[in-house]
């Protein structure tokens, strides 16, 4: 099955293989669940929202409350301010018995901004311009796996400008929309430019943050990330967001930064 997750009943989804974890071999890796978590926002959106207006996603934030068992992700939905011109959704995801994930989403009404349009950064070079890179022979599990990367310079401790994409479906069987799809890919950031080797130190992402000015298009994922670690056991990994036709936004990841052992 070329898909991360599959559909076993209404809100609950089985992972496959290829949601495999980077760290752990019993885990998922979050950049597909976040993907799925923006995925469920979609169907509760479109079944609940009579607002008529037409609104696009401005700023999803995930909190991650722990380990991620390779286990069955239910996931509920719920919108908390509704509204004609800004909609606020919240999501849970309950994996083995308790609360893994919270996320919440601003949905913003769209206008013709175009005349004003600017400001964003430099666009990364194209992917058909950049070289193949297998992420591989850094990070083990099946997501990184699954994953097409190309480099646009070679990558270096703390900094990295990638594209990448997948040819799987994120849910079996159902249409995701481009934001759920771009989304799926981009917590991968963190990984892309590591500081140390991840068989010395840990630094996972305690939360993800992404901002976009522009609704991304498929199927690249253009990550230009930079690292930093503390002195005291944090990390940041910041990210501008890019799609084929140049700058979308912005992530952000909180790390927790500890030794291996």
């Amino acid at each position: 099955m070329d898909a991360y997750f599959e559909s076993i009943a209404p809100g609950r989804y089985q992972p496959t293989e290829f949601a495999g974890g980077a760290w752990q071999a019993d885990e998922i890796h979050f950049s597909p669940l976040g993907g799925l978590i923006v995925h469920a926002m979609d169907r509760h959106r479109a079944a609940t929202d009579t607002s008529g207006s037409d609104k696009e996603l401005g700023r999803i934030s995930f909190d991650i409350l722990g380990f991620l068992a390779a286990d069955v992700c239910e996931i509920t939905v719920e919108t908390i301010r509704p509204g004609r011109t800004i909609e606020l959704l919240e999501a849970t995801v309950v994996i083995a018995g308790r609360a893994a994930v919270l996320a919440r989403a601003w949905y913003i009404a769209t206008v013709n901004t175009s005349t004003v349009a600017g400001g964003e950064p430099v666009a990364l070079t194209s992917p058909d311009r950049s070289a193949p890179w297998s992420m591989t022979d850094t990070w083990p599990g099946g997501y990184v796996a699954s994953l097409e990367a190309k480099s646009v310079a070679p990558p270096q401790p703390g900094r990295a400008s990638a594209w990448l994409r997948s040819d799987f479906d994120l849910v079996a069987g159902e249409p995701s929309s481009a934001h759920a799809s771009f989304i799926a890919l981009v917590d991968t950031a963190n990984g892309v430019a590591a500081r140390e080797s991840p068989t010395e130190w840990m630094f996972p992402n305690l939360d993800l943050t992404i901002h976009l000015h522009r609704q991304p298009t498929g199927p690249w994922v253009g990550l230009d990330t930079t690292v930093t670690f503390g002195p005291a056991g944090h990390g940041l990994t910041s990210s501008v967001l890019h799609d084929e036709l140049g700058p979308i936004g912005r992530a952000e990841q909180i790390l927790t930064v500890r030794p291996m052992g």
